[in-house]
């Protein structure tokens, strides 16, 4: 079992931990011998799940732009050395690209330096094979090695550096090329100016290795070096103050379209010609629309959090099913890959936070794929005189949303917000004008009718931390308010619970 120390590098699916000087009162915790220790365990993970020795595998190791790539990168070449691993070099990467390499290079297993979007003295480790990424109990069994001490018997391994992401480039370009399928079959975006925003993370090859090269005028794109101290803004699509950038600076190229990506590009985000985000439930709905052509009557996974007008969008207008699963990209993927596995046509799981995985590409989250197939769908659509805006325009928004976290002061916080959540679901039964969500998979999903708010709420409890987050939207001003007062009338009954937030926010 997992001491209090080593349990504080799991992060869910992947290793996180303080990597860099900078924060006062943040030592660091991923020091080289911890490092070392980590990547030994996920050889040791490694050798029980292909059956080979260490000696035999080979392992493609890249990193994102933190500062602190170089240092961790060294202590997991040679933790993987010194077991006698063949180790491919991808030097900077995105994340998703090094998942490929087990696709087109035939690793056994590959490990990205990222903390994603994370301030700039975090990093971490993430683990891929074939079958994808590490789920949570692989991680522990990881820590679990690390914690112990176990290492894999001693060999001579060799470094090979490795230009992978020329390869996965060249493998976008022939997506967009065929897609677009033009005249100009070599320049599809030719005529198109697109502008990229990387955020000093990894992601500005997109606008030089992709756009460019197929003709795209990427003139007004910004922040495309690496930069791990990310001084302009964080890169990451959800965070307003990105998203503003990127939405300004398409406006000023007079761009078709923007994108912006996450540090690792496993996400990312758009803006259309008008400067409005194509973000959150605007992003799931395009995705929807583009994975649904050819899977017509399919299946969506997406988070909880998703909006009543996108479920209204992708079941009435593009004639698909909604499957609303629980907060989590993994978790999302995972039940989209069981629903295949059941029988069930299901082409895409996207969460809200802009992590999409579609079918056709391993159900891999990446947000250069998600981009390309945005980008090719607006030159399709260009041919037919329409734009990504009038795809959009059957989507009905929500007027007020909003997201509280109520800090849970318990310790089995874990305990206290199940009960809180099964005695809200017994109250809700008691209430005229709540209905309970019929396909509620995570928390509870509250809605309300015109005369109480018009809108919803989901209170659930985090993945992770000792948080219960609640989502709030409403269809008319003022409603989020409404149905905020009707729910703090049973919350103000909890204990365990801090719900100072939601009086701030009622007034």
């Amino acid at each position: 079992m997992l001491t209090k120390y080593w349990k504080q590098f799991k992060s869910g699916t992947d290793i996180r931990g303080v990597a860099s000087d900078g924060v006062e009162g943040q030592e660091i915790s991923l020091t080289d011998e911890n490092i070392e220790k980590m990547a030994a365990g996920f050889l040791l993970w490694l050798e029980a799940h292909t059956g080979k020795k260490a000696s035999q595998l080979t392992v493609a190791v890249g990193h994102d732009s933190r500062i602190s790539a170089n240092r961790i990168q060294a202590a997991v070449t040679r933790s993987l050395c010194a077991a006698g691993v063949r180790v491919l070099d991808c030097g900077l990467a995105s994340t998703p690209s090094m998942f490929m390499t087990t696709v087109d290079l035939g690793c056994d297993g590959s490990i990205q330096i990222t903390a994603s979007h994370h301030p700039f003295n975090r990093n971490g480790l993430k683990f891929f094979t074939r079958n994808g990424g590490l789920d949570a109990p692989d991680i522990e069994q990881i820590l679990q090695h690390a914690q112990d001490g176990n290492t894999p018997a001693a060999g001579a391994g060799k470094v090979e550096t490795v230009d992978y992401m020329a390869q996965y480039c060249a493998a976008l370009r022939e997506k967009i090329k065929s897609g677009v399928n033009a005249a100009d079959y070599e320049h599809p975006l030719a005529g198109f100016k697109i502008v990229v925003d990387a955020g000093n993370g990894a992601g500005g090859f997109y606008a030089r290795d992709v756009l460019a090269p197929l003709g795209a005028d990427t003139n007004g794109s910004q922040f495309l070096e690496p930069d791990g101290t990310f001084p302009n803004h964080i890169p990451n699509p959800e965070n307003e103050a990105a998203m503003q950038s990127v939405c300004a600076a398409t406006v000023a190229a007079k761009a078709d379209m923007g994108v912006i990506f996450d540090t690792d590009v496993d996400r990312g985000g758009a803006v259309d010609a008008k400067g409005d985000e194509i973000n959150r439930n605007r992003l799931v709905a395009i995705a929807s629309a583009i994975a649904l052509e050819g899977n017509e009557g399919g299946t969506i996974v997406t988070d909880s959090i998703t909006s009543s007008g996108l479920k209204t969008y992708i079941e009435e207008t593009l004639g698909g099913k909604h499957h609303r699963f629980k907060r989590g990209y993994k978790n999302v993927i995972n039940e989209a890959i069981r629903l295949n596995e059941d029988g069930v046509n299901c082409p895409l799981a996207i969460e809200t936070s802009g992590h999409a995985a579609l079918r056709e590409n391993y159900f891999l989250d990446d947000g250069a794929y998600l981009v390309t197939k945005i980008i090719i769908k607006m030159a399709q659509l260009r041919t037919q005189g329409k734009t990504l805006e009038s795809l959009l325009e059957p989507l009905a928004e929500p007027a007020e949303a909003a997201e509280l976290r109520f800090p849970i002061l318990e310790e089995n916080f874990r305990e206290c917000g199940s009960k809180v959540i099964s005695d809200l679901e017994a109250y809700a039964k008691q209430q005229p004008g709540w209905l309970i969500a019929p396909d509620n998979r995570e928390g509870i999903r509250i809605s309300f009718g015109k005369e109480n708010g018009n809108g919803w709420f989901l209170l659930r409890l985090s993945v992770h931390d000792p948080l219960m987050p609640l989502n709030i939207e409403s269809d008319i001003p003022g409603g989020n308010k409404q149905i905020a007062k009707q729910l703090y009338g049973f919350l103000r009954t909890c204990s365990g619970l801090d719900i100072s937030p939601l009086e701030k926010y009622i007034g």
